[in-house]
């Protein structure tokens, strides 16, 4: 196999990935020629609402997953933290590239972190699981919606339109736009979505010549640490409708997954904190402890 197409959202930020992984892929297969297919998504399409009210994350997958289905692409390259639990019937992650920084950011023109708002300022995040986690701190804040992409959220914050916005760490290092980080939120305090800051590229399950080519980028630490997160949000039943957190790190050969589910309302936050071996197991473990300590509650599984 000689050449390579792949699908990728036009958002400044998922051309980065994008190039980035072909770059990557060029370096290791040499001789290979290496095409991108951008496409516009719905989620990137529509704007003025949450992604879960019109659908969820997986939005900004079908088009991509479409292109793979006509044999227009021959894979895609994803935010993993974007890609459902369940990948699609006829579909294979096969490789996750190491993780770059799972910590959220806290950006602001005027404030140097959280506790420096003031009483009542206006902080932009449409996740839930930020909402949340903000709620909890800081009850008296006016948490507003942020949609678009990263540019597009950097431009409402500096137009006024917020004193502060949260974003992904990973995304603004890659854009150039690291100087613009005022703190970094990062665990045990404060957790990321499940796999957010790593890159995963997708094709048909059945493409063994594709798989073969992308399989040198897997990593096998970060995959472990994503499939233990994923695995937590699975078995809770998560997505972007509930504010669920994760964050796995390998410790002495082992696991150690800290795991949250929030009230973006009350601010109420359920944690727990598993260490194991097995990805899968660990991350089942996980979500039995939320549940157990009232998690049930809050994800709306106790009605």
């Amino acid at each position: 196999m000689d050449r390579l197409r792949i699908a990728t959202r036009k958002s400044p930020l998922a051309l980065w990935q994008t190039e980035h992984v072909a770059a990557r892929l060029r370096a290791e297969h040499p001789g290979l020629l290496v095409s991108l297919v951008p496409l516009s998504t719905r989620g990137d399409e529509v704007l003025d609402r949450s992604l879960a009210a019109i659908g969820g994350k997986g939005l900004f997958l079908k088009e991509l997953e479409l292109a793979m289905q006509r044999l227009d692409a021959d894979c895609a390259v994803h935010s993993l933290k974007d890609v459902p639990m369940d990948v699609e019937p006829g579909f294979a992650l096969a490789a996750i590239l190491a993780r770059a920084d799972a910590a959220d950011a806290f950006v602001s023109n005027r404030f140097d972190g959280i506790d420096a708002l003031p009483a009542g300022a206006r902080v932009g995040t449409s996740s839930l699981r930020r909402q949340a986690q903000l709620r909890a701190r800081r009850p008296d804040l006016q948490l507003r919606d942020l949609r678009g992409n990263v540019n597009t959220r950097l431009a409402k914050l500096d137009a006024g339109d917020y004193d502060a916005i949260v974003l992904a760490c990973a995304g603004l290092q890659r854009l150039g736009f690291e100087a613009r980080i005022r703190a970094r939120l990062e665990a045990p305090d404060w957790l990321p979505a499940p796999a957010q800051g790593a890159i995963a590229i997708e094709c048909r399950e059945q493409d063994a010549a594709v798989q073969a080519l992308l399989s040198v980028l897997d990593d096998a630490p970060t995959r472990r640490c994503v499939e233990a997160e994923r695995a937590m949000n699975r078995a809770l039943h998560g997505s972007c409708h509930v504010p669920v957190a994760a964050f796995a790190q390998e410790r002495g050969g082992g696991l150690s997954l800290q795991g949250l589910v929030g009230d973006a309302m009350s601010g109420r936050l359920v944690r727990a904190e598993v260490g194991g071996d097995d990805p899968q197991v660990t991350g089942h473990e996980a979500a039995q402890r939320l549940l157990d300590a009232g998690a049930g509650e809050l994800l709306g599984l106790d009605s």
